[in-house]
């Protein structure tokens, strides 16, 4: 008998973080979140998502009153606003591989969105589409790159198994394991003097003045990516907190502005990966030893994710994003990453997996976005 209880204080919300760590103690690809980013996270009061957004958290508990189980149900206005579509999401999943587990879970989940008057959902998304989201579905034999999920080989028959459907898929590429070709290379480079002829220059991030970049920054953001399916638009606030936690991850050499005359039009921004250090960071606690290993981290990381690369869509088609693949790749190296990951990239992108396919990318992992309506499931 397996029943479900909603986060209500400190000891429950100390139970739904600590639930993964058991989970996956056996998992050598699993890599543990730190325990206090992930309270940051889930922190209502502290969380700037929070006030365009609501969520509850559940724990499943079998008989013995044992965690077995996860979830968080989650409404967002700002996805309803952009999208026109009164849909909720849920996130935050992990369970043991027990269809009665996840049928509690859900129902609960259900019953709260409900009462939140929405339509259905859509998931995993922890909390948004702007974190970690999806359930990956294919390549569980290496460990995730960082801010990328990794979960049970079973997550999906059970999903499935529930009454959700699959809405779309996610895919990452390798990158750098071949060598790019010098005729990339050399393609590049023209690119960059015919771009650079019509006024259009391709610069690193000045990290000196942040404040500066920030704003040219979350424009690109908003506007490139707005006609991409689970796209949600982020607050001044939340950027800020982004670009402040990320910038203590990268560097210039991975960071790049695009300007037309001094317009943004483009950016990319790629992460030395972090997860190399804490996948060795089992217990996912900093203090009070962990953290000397996290500060001296870019010293031993050897592979890198880019992480996001827009481009507004005037500028597409230019070879803006060849040019920005091959400054990326040229300063991961000059840093020692050679090995990389360009996550996480829509199915239905054709344009950017071609771009990455191009660039001797390998798809070499699946991650699944799923959708539950409520009035096809009465």
């Amino acid at each position: 008998m397996v029943s479900v209880k909603k986060v209500q204080n400190k000891k429950d919300l100390s139970r739904f973080i600590d639930f993964p760590y058991r989970l996956y103690s056996g998992d050598k690809n699993y890599v543990p979140e730190l325990r206090i980013m992930q309270k940051e996270t889930l922190n209502k009061k502290k969380n700037p998502f929070f006030k365009h957004a609501d969520a509850d958290y559940f724990i499943a508990l079998n008989e013995d009153g044992k965690v077995v189980g996860r979830i968080g149900a989650i409404t967002n206005q700002v996805y309803v606003d952009h999208w026109k579509e009164n849909f909720g999401f849920f996130g935050f999943f992990d369970t043991e591989d027990d269809k009665e587990i996840v049928k509690a879970l859900f129902d609960a989940v259900i019953e709260w969105l409900k009462g939140k008057g929405v339509k259905g959902f859509y998931g995993p998304v922890s909390p948004s589409t702007n974190d970690t989201c999806g359930t990956l579905i294919d390549g569980f034999d290496t460990p995730p790159y960082i801010m990328m999920t990794h979960n049970k080989d079973y997550y999906d028959k059970l999903l499935l198994g529930y009454g959700l459907q699959k809405k779309v898929d996610l895919i990452s590429y390798s990158l750098f394991e071949e060598k790019i070709p010098e005729r990339m290379i050399r393609l590049s480079e023209n690119i960059e003097k015919r771009l650079e002829s019509q006024g259009i220059t391709i610069r690193q991030a000045d990290f000196k003045n942040i404040k500066d970049e920030v704003p040219k920054l979350r424009y690109i953001y908003n506007k490139a990516w707005e006609d991409n399916w689970g796209f949600m638009p982020m607050t001044i606030e939340e950027f800020d907190l982004l670009v402040k936690e990320l910038k203590f991850i990268t560097s210039p050499e991975l960071v790049y502005i695009v300007e037309d005359k001094g317009e943004p039009v483009a950016f990319s921004v790629s992460l030395p990966d972090v997860n190399e250090i804490l996948i060795k960071i089992r217990n996912g606690r900093l203090f009070p030893f962990n953290f000397l290993k996290l500060i001296r981290f870019k010293k031993k990381v050897t592979r890198m994710r880019v992480l996001t690369l827009g481009i507004i869509e005037k500028y597409r088609k230019t070879g803006i994003d060849a040019c920005l693949y091959i400054k990326t790749t040229k300063g991961g190296a000059s840093m020692g990453y050679h090995k990389g990951e360009a996550s996480w990239i829509l199915e239905t992108n054709v344009a950017m997996n071609r771009a990455l396919e191009t660039m001797n990318g390998k798809p070499y992992k699946k991650f699944r976005i799923y959708k539950y309506t409520f009035e096809n499931n009465k």
